[in-house]
């Protein structure tokens, strides 16, 4: 056990001093939500109280023995004709007292034209992104939950290929008499095993800490979580827009950069079939919104979930943009 601490805790140094901002990293889709209930909680919470096997793929710790047999189909409609297509599953062993999930993550691109230097067109390629990986959970104590996740990544835009392996660790409090639950995640450790262009470049890690309360005797359930807690300044430092648009000071002032850490979720239970969410991404908003116009509901989210004995249908909305967003649909079935 000392032995495994020990290696997680490498793996954290080392990616919490090597990371970049904006979109330098590679695999970037790997930050992108799957699953409809997470992307209505505002596409980063590892703390929700749920029996979604589908969030499971963000926390590893999120694994319990009543997810057996439960199997999740998502399918999100991205900009440009972009698809995506997520499964997980869940299968408990009483014996080892360990619950394990299985998932795919799969974007496909359409086909795009392949042309030289000067325009002249030399063919089409079709480029996609994905991610399989293997999970375990188990409990420890009464309240303590654990898990881990292994993935294998692999992108390719014709000629240009990499992949990678990766490690997610979770570590969940949960609390069923106050409804409480607590998570701390640390997503996306590892490095590539084949480069784009033979030059190196930084996963997508990201240090997460959050809390989910449901208020007793009542419908309401809230949380909040804090992202890329290893990095504190996420103002990404584009010169020209600074001098144009606005000062240095109010993009980089203490409580600007305090905020852009947080995700704020609300879920709203109406009955035990039917419920609804909302989330608030401050960091996607402060990223996406323009200067000089109506911002609308940019860094919004919603969605509503139907949860029958052996079903789940869930459906969510996420605005990138105040005309922009897009749409995900979610079927669990419980075999």
């Amino acid at each position: 056990m000392k032995l495994q601490l020990a290696a997680v805790f490498v793996l954290l140094h080392m990616q919490i001093f090597s990371q970049t901002l904006g979109g330098n990293a590679a695999f970037n889709f790997l930050k992108l939500s799957p699953a409809p209930q997470l992307s209505a909680l505002g596409g980063v919470n590892g703390s929700v109280i749920t029996k979604d096997v589908s969030m499971t793929y963000h926390n590893p710790a999120l694994l319990r023995p009543d997810m057996h047999g439960q199997i999740g189909t998502n399918f999100n409609l991205f900009y440009a004709g972009i698809r995506n297509i997520h499964a997980q599953g869940a299968y408990y062993k009483p014996s080892w007292k360990t619950s394990f999930g299985v998932g795919v993550n799969y974007f496909h691109y359409g086909t795009t034209e392949q042309t030289d230097a000067a325009g002249n067109i030399m063919g089409s390629f079709r480029p996609y992104d994905y991610v399989v990986q293997v999970s375990a959970g188990r409990k420890y104590l009464e309240r303590w939950y654990y898990g881990a996740t292994l993935k294998y990544i692999q992108s390719a835009y014709g000629i240009y290929r990499s992949n990678a392996l990766a490690l997610d660790v979770g570590l969940n409090y949960f609390d069923t008499s106050k409804m409480i639950q607590v998570s701390f995640l640390a997503r996306n450790m590892g490095s590539q095993i084949s480069t784009y262009g033979g030059e190196a470049e930084d996963m997508p890690f990201d240090l997460q800490l959050g809390i989910t309360k449901r208020l007793t005797g009542t419908p309401f359930q809230f949380s909040l979580t804090a992202q890329r807690l290893h990095q504190f300044d996420l103002v990404y430092n584009d010169t020209t827009f600074n001098n144009t648009e606005e000062s240095a000071d109010a993009r980089d002032g203490f409580l600007n950069n305090l905020f852009r850490h947080f995700v704020l979720a609300t879920q709203i239970y109406a009955g035990e079939r039917l419920e609804f969410s909302v989330g608030y991404n401050v960091l996607r908003r402060t990223e996406l919104s323009l200067n000089n116009t109506t911002n609308g509901l940019t860094g919004i989210s919603f969605g509503v979930g139907v949860n029958l004995k052996k079903m789940q249908i869930r459906y969510a909305r996420s605005q990138y943009q105040s005309s922009t967003g897009y749409n995900q649909f979610g079927l669990n079935l419980q075999l």
